[in-house]
């Protein structure tokens, strides 16, 4: 399996249309709402007991980057740990749309300089995940990007989406795989 191919293409595309559902949310709240700030974006959430969609947003970007460090062997840094405490602590502190959308280009960028292969000798590599509660996963390389990092990066870029649906943005299922629009087949695309 070639991790780098699989991992870094499918967290680019999903990172580029979480900051688009951003950008969709915000111009339908300036369109809806007067006095609308973008920045009330950040404290949405879809159930009392969820964390808000500043920490989706945070998270999703955690878990898009986790994963570089890990499959190359490498301790994550502790700037990326503390964005991801960042995201636990975002009902107290939100932060703003902009820190959100920086945030999302700055996971972008760090992708984007992910040499070609270089995930891919992690396949059978051992991997420990230590969660903050003390329990401890051991799997392969495959395993941790196939049944960890794909999961838990889908989950908040989901519920990131849902919130924004959930809360009037105009997305639908197109907004969700506008990645997919670069493979259709020349008239086949349905008018009206």
């Amino acid at each position: 399996m070639q991790l780098t191919r699989l991992l870094v293409p499918t967290f680019v595309q999903t990172l580029k249309n979480l900051s688009t559902w951003l950008d969709k949310a915000a111009a339908h709240q300036q369109e809806t709402q007067a006095h609308a700030n973008a920045d009330a974006l950040m404290t949405l959430r879809l159930a009392p007991d969820m964390f808000p969609l500043a920490a989706q947003v945070r998270f999703a970007c955690f878990q898009a980057q986790e994963p570089v460090y890990r499959l190359r062997g490498e301790a994550v840094p502790q700037s990326l740990r503390d964005a991801r405490e960042e995201g636990v602590k975002s009902n107290a502190q939100p932060g703003t749309f902009a820190d959100a959308q920086a945030r999302i280009a700055g996971a972008i960028a760090f992708l984007s300089d992910v040499a070609p292969d270089a995930l891919d000798a992690a396949t059978e590599a051992p991997i420990a995940l230590d969660l903050p509660n003390g329990i401890v996963f051991d799997m392969t390389g495959e395993h941790y990007a196939r049944d960890w990092s794909l999961p838990q990066f889908y989950f908040h870029a989901v519920t990131a989406y849902a919130i924004l649906r959930n809360h009037g943005a105009p997305l639908g299922k197109p907004d969700y795989v506008s990645h997919m629009f670069a493979y259709i087949r020349p008239g086949t695309l349905p008018h009206g």
